[in-house]
């Protein structure tokens, strides 16, 4: 399976009329956030694939229209997908089963909390938008056999990538988080990676964890059902 992972600045491979013949055999798109809602409707019109988002720190068009949204009693049902006004399924604060690819998908965007804006989260805030959807990760564990195989966040993990400011810093309870429910992969962004040799790659446990800015085609044949 390849995945096509977007995350904090555009990239002119992606945002341009050779996208599909350049990621045409990506099987769906994953952003980690801040981009611009227009970025991932030009994705799915020009690709013609499915798109998963959560939300970063920037780029925050009807965050709280959907923040709203999320918070109502019927998202919390097992099988209501949740939708903004553009292409692609936000997923943030939320476990997803794609059927069709046989996949467990988890969102959870935003930042480390510094000055209080839109999607910002202090370490106790995520611990409990974690712990809202503990029983769903149950749920899979007993039909699928396995709790989740993707989290996508917009943060990194602590001590993994981050940075030294607080608006950079990466969150503890993905640890915790990674120790308990072990998925395959940890897909974020926020952090920018400005010189191409920098280190996209860590390894926690039995999870490996992708900074996926600006782009990144995560291949691996053991995830998910094959061409779906």
């Amino acid at each position: 399976m390849k995945i096509l992972c977007v995350a904090d600045e555009t990239d002119s491979l992606v945002y341009s009329p050779s996208s599909k013949r350049l990621f045409g055999d990506c099987d769906f798109v994953i952003s980690a956030g801040d981009l611009p809602l227009r970025y991932y409707d030009f994705i799915m019109t020009i690709m013609g694939k499915q798109l998963y988002y959560v939300y970063g720190n920037h780029n925050l068009e009807q965050f709280k229209e959907n923040v709203l949204k999320v918070q109502t009693p019927a998202t919390n049902a097992f099988n209501s997908p949740l939708t903004s006004h553009y292409s692609g399924e936000l997923i943030d604060g939320k476990c997803i089963y794609d059927k069709k690819r046989d996949l467990i998908i988890m969102g959870l965007g935003g930042s480390m909390l510094y000055n209080y804006g839109l999607s910002q989260y202090s370490e106790k805030q995520m611990k409990w938008r974690i712990n809202k959807l503990v029983p769903r990760l149950l749920y899979n564990k007993q039909k699928y056999g396995r709790y989740v195989d993707i989290l996508v966040t917009h943060a990194p993990v602590l001590g993994m990538g981050d940075g030294v400011d607080v608006c950079h810093r990466g969150f503890e309870c993905f640890k915790t988080f990674i120790d308990k429910y072990k998925p395959k992969y940890l897909l974020h962004g926020h952090v920018h990676l400005f010189d191409e040799n920098e280190n996209r790659f860590y390894k926690y446990g039995e999870t490996t964890i992708i900074n996926v800015y600006k782009s990144f085609v995560l291949d691996d044949t053991s995830l998910g059902r094959q061409n779906g």
